[in-house]
């Protein structure tokens, strides 16, 4: 299985690509200054859901007490985790998928293969406050001497690499994983009656179906996947894409726990259900292991929490054969990822992003 290493030069470091020709063949290569904060394709990003978590515990702990029921339900696969040390937090690496096999979300030109569109990591320390920090999608890694855009590193060198470029990344043990696949942004919301969604400018965004008028609205699942997807219209590219989903997030959070959804079973079976259906878990996940992320995701994105981006130093790198990355501030985020694993990071939003806003 092939593994991600660290290196002594930074994430980026123009190296010869001996798989520059695939990658290519496969679309993976972009052309041009600024593609860093925008595709080749636009095709529909699979958002990540924190609803999962939130719904379970929800069921579990609020109406039913099933657990077998919960069980029964998950989806899990093997062949992620890899044999890194244990560190001192509680981590879980969710990811949004972009498998193009012909599925909703796909179309004629698209290649076969399971791409991250969206990379989330949660952390959860003993003591302080848990955390959500995105990865950019078109971060530059390394695989086995070779350098790539980290949404394709799981094409092109399976999960366990994905799994292990974020743990060189960030200097943190996987713990578990949850791959959120597309269609599931909009059965999830629609199953919980909308959710309540806040945007300053008004956009006609025909690339992802947005149409939006400045201010606060109730969306509807379509509404809410466009509003995820959106990213040609908004100034700041994948990284304002990134504060969208994760705004759908929390929205999708709130709703689900609220007693419209948990005072009514009904409604609370319908949104389980519509869930469970769009992830794929870790073979070592269980109920218990989504109670506790559904408290650490609850903490990270509430008032006491940390969310934000990772740090980089460039977010138009030029790599021949890659073309535009953001290229990772290492020394940053390893100081940042320590300090979250040890719950002495104070609450509010981290990142490049954050710092530049």
């Amino acid at each position: 299985m092939a593994r991600a290493t660290r290196t002594d030069r930074p994430h980026g470091a123009p190296v010869a690509n001996t798989r520059r020709d695939a990658a290519a063949r496969d679309g993976l290569q972009h052309a041009g200054r600024g593609h860093a904060l925008r595709t080749l394709r636009h095709r529909a990003p699979h958002i990540i859901l924190g609803t999962l978590a939130v719904l379970l515990v929800a069921l579990v702990l609020a109406v039913f007490g099933a657990w077998h029921w919960v069980d029964s339900r998950l989806n899990k696969e093997g062949g992620w985790l890899t044999s890194a040390a244990n560190t001192s937090a509680e981590t879980w690496l969710i990811l949004g998928s972009d498998e193009r096999d012909g599925t909703a979300g796909g179309s004629a030109d698209d290649t076969p293969g399971f791409r991250t569109d969206t990379i989330l990591v949660l952390t959860k320390p003993k003591n302080g406050p848990s955390s959500l920090v995105s990865i950019p999608r078109d971060s530059l890694t390394q695989v086995d001497g070779t350098y790539m855009k980290i949404n394709a590193v799981a094409q092109l060198s399976g999960n366990q690499a994905l799994v292990g470029t974020v743990e060189q990344i960030t200097g943190q043990k996987i713990d578990h994983i949850a791959k959120i696949k597309f269609g599931g942004l909009t059965t999830v919301v629609d199953a919980a009656g909308g959710v309540n969604l806040c945007y300053d400018d008004t956009v006609q965004d025909p690339y992802s179906g947005l149409d939006w008028q400045a201010g606060c609205h109730v969306a509807d699942g379509t509404t809410a996947l466009a509003f995820s997807r959106m990213r040609y219209s908004d100034a700041n590219g994948d990284f304002g894409r990134a504060q969208r989903q994760r705004q759908v997030i929390s929205a999708i959070v709130s709703k689900v726990s609220s007693k419209e959804v948990l005072g009514n079973p009904a409604k609370a079976m319908k949104v389980a259900d519509a869930g469970l259906a769009a992830v794929t878990f870790d073979s070592k996940t269980s109920t218990a292991t989504l109670i506790d992320m559904a408290l650490a995701f609850k903490d990270a994105t509430g008032s006491k929490g940390v969310t934000g981006s990772v740090y980089w130093s460039d977010p138009d790198y030029q790599v021949d054969g890659v073309g535009s990355s953001v290229l990772l501030d290492d020394t940053k985020n390893t100081e940042l990822f320590s300090e979250l694993a040890a719950g002495t990071h104070k609450a509010g939003t981290v990142g490049t992003l954050a710092e530049n806003s």
